[in-house]
């Protein structure tokens, strides 16, 4: 983690509960190796290209969040073109699944005083009579690095929230349909990504195509995390690791002893 002062490493990796500092999950389990990651940083031509889309990316995802959370608390925001498609497809996915979603438990914050971390969720929601934790994703696919994350959430939350069972994760995309080979694009980021069908065949007419794509349309996908316990210990560890490495500025804020 980069930073240039106490506070700035204060504000950025953690956050101040009733005069106590504690570390944000999300900072944590940025430890873990991305193999994913490296791989999209390996097919750019530069370090800095690849900052830029990442950046730019997680200011287009984020855009997508706040538009849904908004939603899920009762709000009307105003929807701009450029996600319509991501939100839309939010919008009918819920309301087909019948998922309720507490208001009060919209980007709550959380803490953890017996462990020592703090995070926000996204969500409490119900699905199909279970109680558990939304997370809600924009990548392009749905990482097995989330289940850290939403265990330790469920771990801040068991003795609050005794109702909460499990945990899912809800991923919004949006991509463009050619016409006349099925290929997906997805433009994110302002990098452009073309994915064909694997199938023989259709796979060789697809890298052949000329494309006329279709309009925008918005991807859902949800999954359930199971055995978040087990998450949980894997958690700590990472947790464990992110001390040791950031061991001497935890030390000066006095986090660590």
């Amino acid at each position: 983690m980069a930073f240039e002062s106490l506070s700035d490493f204060r504000e950025m990796g953690g956050y101040d509960i009733n005069g106590v500092w504690y570390p944000r999950v999300t900072k944590i389990v940025e430890i873990k190796a991305k193999p994913a990651l490296y791989k999209f940083y390996g097919e750019l031509k530069s370090f800095d290209e690849g900052e830029r889309i990442k950046q730019q990316s997680a200011s287009e995802g984020t855009l997508i969040h706040e538009t849904v959370e908004a939603l899920m608390m009762k709000q009307s925001p105003v929807i701009p073109d450029s996600i319509r498609g991501a939100v839309d497809a939010f919008t009918k996915f819920t309301e087909e699944k019948h998922i309720q979603i507490d208001p009060s438990f919209v980007e709550y914050r959380l803490a953890n005083h017996t462990d020592r971390y703090a995070g926000t969720i996204d969500a409490v929601a119900c699905i199909d009579g279970v109680w558990g934790v939304l997370d809600i994703k924009t990548s392009q696919s749905i990482y097995r690095d989330y289940n850290l994350q939403t265990a330790a959430y469920m771990a801040a939350l068991e003795k609050e929230l005794p109702i909460l069972t499990t945990r899912w994760i809800l991923r919004i995309d949006q991509h463009q349909k050619c016409a006349k080979c099925g290929a997906l694009l997805r433009s994110k980021g302002g990098r452009e990504k073309v994915r064909v069908p694997w199938q023989r065949g259709l796979k060789e007419a697809a890298l052949a195509c000329q494309h006329e794509w279709d309009g925008m349309v918005g991807d859902v996908e949800l999954k359930e995390c199971l055995d978040w316990r087990h998450d949980y210990e894997a958690f700590l560890g990472a947790k464990k690791l992110w001390e040791w490495e950031n061991e001497p500025i935890l030390k000066q804020i006095g986090y660590l002893k």
